[in-house]
């Protein structure tokens, strides 16, 4: 199938104001691009590109005093398939782990694993290692967390969301992640688009969505403790360790967003 996505966000600046954007198409689903994932300014002004040590693609340049409008949209291939799930996905002793997995071991910003590894232990200790562990651990998190928009906050970490349990996607993530490293399975941050194809209604306002990646098996797979099921058109924009590490866009001065949409719709087939 083909999906249309994009976004729009308009900025406030009291001057001339830095800003780095997660805009495109992660490089694992650019191939899948049909029209070119731009991005457009107005007032038009020069953007530049740089890849993070993560590989991910950001845009960089520097919003005029006043307002300016950011857009993105692109129509993209996608298969149509939900998530891959596999069962018998085994979980790797550390040792047997890819020096380029180590990283996602480790405690980050808002994965303060110090904090959550007793409680990890105790939740999941007895669980089986591997693909069950990983799913066990999205149900609870999952279960445990209410979600809430107008409980947002960019300083909330999975500690506080265990403690609060009320959060949104980015803090089923957090937390998921966390507990995922406690019990020692590399765990990555997502960030990117996500359709309500083939979900129930009511369908909410869309936005940005975040999940997490595990490395089972010697590969990545996707889970989602947020929705916990397996989902249809999902379009990475960036991974990393968690939300500090790709952020959608970052502002070096003081900026305030007067309009935000996110858009993600099928609209129709493409012949292989």
């Amino acid at each position: 199938m083909e999906i249309k996505i994009g976004h729009e966000i308009v900025y406030q600046c009291s001057k001339p104001t830095p800003m780095i954007l997660a805009s495109h198409v992660h490089y694992s689903r650019a191939f899948n691009l049909v029209t070119p994932n731009q991005l457009v300014t107005t007032p038009e002004i020069p953007i530049s590109f740089y890849h993070d040590i993560y590989g991910n693609m950001f845009s960089r340049l520097i919003a005029p005093s006043g307002q300016i409008r950011i857009f993105s949209d692109a129509i993209i291939n996608d298969t149509g398939a939900p998530d891959i799930v596999s069962k018998t996905a085994i979980q790797h002793p550390i040792e047997s782990l890819p020096d380029n997995v180590l990283l996602y071991l480790l405690g980050s910003r808002y994965c303060e694993t110090d904090l959550l590894n007793d409680i990890a232990w105790d939740l999941f200790g007895e669980t089986n290692t591997g693909w069950e562990c990983v799913k066990s651990i999205c149900d609870f998190v999952h279960n445990h967390i209410q979600f809430d928009y107008s409980k947002a906050s960019s300083s909330k970490t999975a500690w506080s969301v265990y403690n609060d349990k009320v959060g949104v996607c980015r803090d089923y993530a957090h937390l998921a992640i966390s507990f995922c490293r406690c019990m020692n399975i590399p765990a990555k941050y997502c960030m990117g688009y996500l359709s309500d194809i083939g979900a129930p209604p009511p369908y909410g306002v869309m936005d940005f969505a975040a999940w997490i990646e595990v490395y089972l098996g010697n590969s990545w797979y996707i889970f989602d403790p947020r929705n916990n099921r397996p989902c249809i058109g999902r379009i990475p924009l960036a991974k990393g360790r968690d939300a500090m590490d790709v952020p959608i866009s970052s502002s070096f001065g003081e900026s305030e967003i007067k309009s935000f949409k996110v858009w993600t719709d099928e609209v129709g087939f493409f012949n292989e």
